[in-house]
């Protein structure tokens, strides 16, 4: 009989991977290793790399990297998910197939201890931001997507370095309540999901938030290569309960 693993599930999100940030990629390794590989389920909720352009660029060393140390988890055990977040939505069945994880849509509903979980990235939830809604309703479209993936790498790449300048000059004009996610559309989501329990990430405001006794646990972003460090995860009991961790 198999003894079962003692954490039922952990949660990451926003790690925003890149060959420049290599202490950020040091950590998401060790975490890996040391610790996914003691769960029974490692969900990746959206974001995990800075970009993603497409799975015809898996032989790039940095992506294999990343490759090989999600796929040493997923055969060690631990079934791995990936969800989709505003940067990686172009990771596709390749990338699912050489890392060894399965793709997810949102919401995803994970269920432990009696707890109903509904899991999402978190931008769709930000619909003040109007702007933002009309570009994340363009390039998920799939007939969008099929025709940018016809593009030469190269030239995809460099669509998303000015789309990546574009968003970070259109950040800077924008309010706090704006950027992050709006009530009614939290509401929603948990009647819809028929959950007790939201996670996301996308905001990069860690907390954890009581509205009508159901609970949002929003993840952290990771960034060791610059100070303050950050980073963290959730983890899930085989018994409902639910626990905040970082690097401190």
């Amino acid at each position: 009989m198999t003894t079962p693993k003692r954490t039922f599930a952990l949660f990451i999100s926003d790690l925003h991977l890149q060959a420049a940030h290599p202490r950020t990629a040091e950590a998401f390794f060790a975490f890996l290793a040391e610790r996914a590989v003691h769960a029974e389920r490692l969900y990746l909720l959206g974001d995990i790399f800075e970009y993603w352009a497409g799975d015809d660029d898996l032989a790039e060393p940095f992506h294999q990297q990343v490759i090989q140390a999600i796929r040493a988890v997923s055969a060690a055990g631990t079934a791995v998910y990936w969800l989709a977040g505003n940067r990686d939505f172009l990771v596709g069945p390749g990338f699912a197939e050489a890392a060894g994880l399965s793709l997810l849509e949102e919401p995803h509903i994970v269920t432990a201890g009696g707890r109903r979980i509904a899991l999402v990235h978190g931008d769709a939830q930000c619909t003040a931001d109007l702007k933002y809604m009309a570009f994340r309703a363009q390039v998920r479209d799939r007939a969008w997507q099929q025709q940018f993936l016809q593009l030469p790498l190269a030239q995809r790449k460099a669509v998303i370095a000015g789309l990546r300048e574009g968003s970070r000059e259109a950040q800077a004009g924008k309010s706090y309540e704006i950027m992050d996610v709006a009530p009614a559309a939290v509401q929603a989501l948990f009647e819809a999901a028929d959950a007790g329990v939201i996670i996301h990430g996308h905001t990069h405001r860690p907390a954890v938030h009581e509205t009508d006794g159901k609970l949002r646990y929003v993840l952290p972003d990771w960034e060791l290569d610059v100070e303050p460090r950050r980073g963290g995860w959730i983890a899930l009991g085989h018994d409902g309960t639910l626990s905040r961790h970082d690097f401190s």
